[in-house]
C-alpha cells in the first residue's frame, strides 16, 4: 500500500496456479505446466494481469523465479520483481516496471493450516518497505509492504469451505489474522504479531466483527477491538469468489488500515464459475526465451 493510501499493488507467483481454471481442468497433475506471475495494481489507472503459462516459460534457481517475461529475484536483501505483462479486459494495456520490497527482517515462522500439514502459511517478511516504479504515469511510489507464501499438497477447495485473512501495520510491526472453515467443520482462528526485528508470536485474535458483503455477495468478517466497526476504505479486487480490499479497523486501541481478503471456496468449486474466470485468465502454453 502507498504511504498516502491512494495506490496499492499485489503480486502472486504461482507454481500450480491454484485459481486458474486451466490448472483445474488439467486435473492438477503437473503444477510446473501451470505457472503464473499475477500482478494487480489498484488506484487510478489500475490493471489486472494473470496469464497461465506452460513449463516452457518457467526458469528457477535458488534466487530467481522467472515465468516468461516477468521474474522475481532475491538479491540477499531485497525482493526485486520485474514485471512485463499484458492486462486483462476490461482495461487492457501493458503492465511493466520494477517493484522492490525490502524486509525489515525475515521471520522463521511456519504455520500449518490443517492438522496434517497439507497446507502451510509462511510469512517471510510481514514488515517491509516497498518501492514501485511502473511505466504508467503516476505509478512511482513508496509504501508499506508484506511478503509471504502458501504451500499445499491438495486443492484449497478440497480442504476449506471459506477463509478470511488480514494483515495490518501497527506502530511496532504488524498483526496478521487467519480465519478458516475447513471441510470437516473444524475452524482455524488465529492471529500472529510481528515486530520489525523479525520477532513473532501467536496471540489471541481480536473479536470478530461484521464487515459489509462484497458486490458479489460474499459474506465477510474482520477482526478488531470490542466495539470497533471495521470498514472497507478501498476496493482492490471484487470477484465472484474472492475479495481483496483495504480495511480500516482498531487493534489494541490503534486505528490501522490493512489488506483484507475473503475467499468463498464453495463458490469457487462450482463448475459454472470456471469459464467466467477463463475470460480473465488466458492460457499461453508456448514460450521461447530470447537467449
Amino acid at each position: 500500500m502507498s504511504d498516502d493510501g491512494t495506490r496499492a499493488i499485489s503480486v502472486i507467483a504461482f507454481i500450480g496456479s491454484v485459481f486458474s481454471p486451466w490448472y483445474a481442468w488439467s486435473g492438477r497433475r503437473d503444477p510446473e505446466n501451470h505457472v503464473c506471475i499475477n500482478v494487480a495494481t489498484y488506484g487510478r489507472g489500475g490493471r489486472f494481469t494473470m496469464t497461465d503459462r506452460g513449463r516452457a516459460a518457467l526458469r528457477q534457481s535458488a534466487q530467481r523465479f522467472q515465468v516468461g517475461p516477468s521474474a522475481v529475484n532475491w538479491n540477499g536483501s531485497e525482493l526485486v520483481i520485474e514485471v512485463n505483462e499484458v492486462a486483462a479486459p476490461p482495461l487492457p494495456g501493458r503492465v511493466q516496471g520494477t517493484i522492490r520490497l525490502t524486509p525489515e527482517a525475515v521471520t522463521a515462522v511456519e504455520m500449518p493450516l490443517t492438522p496434517d500439514g497439507a497446507h502451510v502459511w509462511r510469512p517471510f517478511a510481514p514488515v517491509s518497505r516497498i518501492e514501485v516504479n511502473m511505466e504508467a504515469a503516476g505509478w512511482q511510489w513508496r509504501g508499506h509492504g508484506y511478503f509471504d507464501a502458501n504451500f499445499g499438497t491438495r486443492a484449497l477447495e478440497a480442504d476449506f469451505s471459506r477463509w478470511t485473512w488480514g494483515r495490518y501495520p501497527t506502530a511496532d510491526g504488524a498483526l496478521a489474522t487467519y480465519d478458516a472453515v475447513r471441510r470437516d467443520g473444524s475452524e482455524l482462528a488465529t492471529a500472529a504479531r510481528f515486530d520489525a526485528s523479525g520477532g513473532a508470536g501467536i496471540v489471541a485474535p481480536p473479536p470478530r466483527q461484521e464487515l459489509s458483503r462484497t458486490l458479489w455477495g460474499i459474506p465477510r468478517q474482520a477482526r478488531g477491538d470490542e466495539g470497533a466497526r471495521p470498514r472497507q476504505v478501498k476496493t482492490m479486487l471484487d470477484a465472484p469468489f474472492y475479495s481483496r480490499s483495504m480495511v480500516e479497523t482498531v487493534l489494541d486501541g490503534e486505528t490501522t488500515v490493512g489488506v483484507h481478503e475473503a475467499l468463498d471456496l464453495n463458490r469457487f468449486r462450482s463448475p459454472w464459475l470456471k469459464p467466467m474466470i477463463a475470460l480473465r485468465v488466458p492460457r499461453r502454453r508456448n514460450w521461447e526465451f530470447g537467449d
